[in-house]
């Protein structure tokens, strides 16, 4: 007797298509979208704070620019990387991707046409801050949606997808379209910005209305949920992190699985670069293109690892490739890098560190499939939580131990955190989980 998908499908069906790549049929549109929104978005990262800071452009002082684009603007990521998760489940991944959609267009709409020309600095920044929340639900909210259709045995690749179109635009085709539009084209930094928001807006109208499957229109929810639309499920989106421990488990191994790609691109400048007391072995330009390397890397390791989890099993992929390879791989990058002095070298070594890194993809199908369905946007809000955290442990980290115990001191900690995490993987189980599936087969042969 076969098992149903949510979306319809006989479960056990063979695999046709398109989704034998891993790409749900009915949201292939969608990973567009993610794609090219998150290109626009991630275009003003190489840039955007020297711009605010510029008298001729936002005209803040470089506090008031940090404050607005790292700390607001991370803080309210951090909530919407929550809402997403919870919003989708009582909503409908769909509306929550129309929300995202419209605060970032509305919000640029305003900041790019009245709070810049008039130089408004309490305008750019609470302008700006309230923009942060659009991205995590427009992109965390189709990865919601992803999950709730894709049939098991093709989720880790879906989710290896996903992350392929979210990091392949943030920051890394966002960022060459900057440096293509800046550089060689001549095209001016406020002109770049109109340019992403019509990237933005062409992604969104993409994968708001290209991807019209039934279920982003509904609640997470099976039959048995009373009130599947009412705000107060919200609380359901806490109260299940006591309710299965599991989910606090996850929260910890994807709050460390990026924390340290934050934390080292912030902390290369003045250890390898030439800011660095003494000189550093790379120029400005190489320490910016060790990031690209690692990104471009990380994509391809997204693609291999979400099909690789769907055979070897997301949490062996989780433990083995992203908690223990990252734990080797991130003291193997800073010590190698200082004891070679090469820029070749410690490029490889950052290229390394990217395809690892990725062995934390199959996170995203392990995670809301060891919860009940109605409980699925709310494991997935807390790792998409996971993930903003990430963004702030980090650079947090480097913040609190360079000063004591230098670049060695910090990469030893991340690779501490990684063993701690492996270790604290091992609780998170799913019956569907492909590597547990094919064990009981084995022991019931």
């Amino acid at each position: 007797m076969s098992t149903t998908s949510p979306a319809g499908t006989a479960a056990d069906e063979p695999l046709t298509g398109i989704e034998r790549w891993g790409i749900p049929y009915p949201l292939r549109w969608g990973f567009v979208g993610v794609l090219i929104f998150m290109i626009g978005d991630g275009v003003e990262t190489s840039f955007l704070s020297a711009f605010l800071a510029d008298p001729t452009g936002g005209g803040l002082s470089g506090s008031q620019a940090s404050f607005a684009t790292v700390t607001l603007y991370g803080v309210a990521a951090l909530v919407a990387s929550w809402f997403s998760g919870t919003l989708s489940a009582i909503w409908g991944p769909r509306r929550v991707m129309w929300l995202g959609a419209a605060i970032w267009v509305v919000m640029e709409l305003v900041f790019l046409f009245i709070a810049i020309p008039t130089q408004n600095a309490p305008l750019i920044v609470t302008v700006y801050a309230v923009r942060g929340l659009a991205y995590p639900l427009f992109a965390f909210s189709f990865l919601v949606w992803i999950q709730t259709i894709a049939r098991p045995r093709m989720r880790g690749s879906a989710a290896g997808w996903f992350w392929f179109a979210f990091t392949g635009g943030l920051p890394t085709l966002g960022a060459a379209f900057a440096a293509i539009c800046v550089g060689p084209l001549g095209i001016s930094e406020y002109a770049t910005l109109v340019a992403s928001l019509v990237l933005v807006a062409i992604g969104a109208l993409i994968g708001c209305f290209a991807v019209t499957e039934p279920r982003g229109l509904l609640p997470i929810a099976d039959e048995t949920v009373a009130h599947p639309r009412s705000l107060r499920r919200l609380t359901e989106g806490i109260d299940i992190l006591w309710r299965d421990k599991r989910t606090i488990a996850g929260f910890f191994v994807r709050l460390v699985n990026t924390a340290p790609q934050y934390g080292f691109f912030a902390m290369f400048p003045f250890v390898f670069g030439p800011d660095t007391p003494g000189g550093g072995f790379l120029t400005t330009a190489q320490v910016a293109v060790l990031s690209t390397v690692a990104y471009a890397a990380n994509i391809g390791g997204n693609l291999f690892f979400g099909v690789f989890g769907d055979h070897f099993g997301w949490r062996r992929t989780v433990t083995v490739f992203g908690c223990l390879g990252c734990a080797v791989a991130t003291p193997l990058w800073y010590f190698g890098a200082i004891a070679s002095q090469s820029f070749l070298f410690t490029a490889i070594l950052g290229a390394v560190y990217g395809i690892v890194l990725a062995g934390f993809v199959p996170l995203s199908a392990l995670m809301p499939s060891m919860v009940t369905p109605k409980d699925k946007g709310a494991a997935l809000a807390i790792l998409n939580t996971g993930a903003g955290g990430a963004a702030l442990l980090g650079p947090l980290t480097v913040t609190a131990l360079f000063p004591l115990f230098g670049g060695g001191g910090v990469a030893i900690a991340y690779c501490l955190m990684y063993l701690v995490v492996a270790g604290v993987s091992l609780v998170i189980r799913s019956d569907i989980d492909p590597g547990v599936a094919r064990h009981a087969e084995t022991v019931g042969a």
